[in-house]
């Protein structure tokens, strides 16, 4: 039992928290610790296609070029 690290997990630097405080403070330490802190992965680039934006838009108006803007957002 002599490896074991006697060192507090918590120390308060400044202030003078109350009890329910630190068991806040604890509880929120405990559960990123249990979060596994793994590498999040960022989400997938959203294409045009899937853009909501391109929903938003003004309905195209006809005219020589309107065919541009019936259906890829440009």
């Amino acid at each position: 039992m002599a490896d074991e690290d006697t060192s507090p997990l918590l120390r308060v630097v400044r202030g003078r928290p109350d009890d329910a405080e630190l068991a806040a403070l604890t509880a929120v330490v405990a559960g990123l610790a249990s979060a596994g802190g793994g590498a999040v992965e960022p989400p997938l680039p959203r294409t045009r296609w899937a853009d909501p934006a391109s929903r938003l838009r003004l309905p195209a108006r006809p005219g020589p070029t309107a065919w541009r803007a019936s259906a890829y957002p440009a």
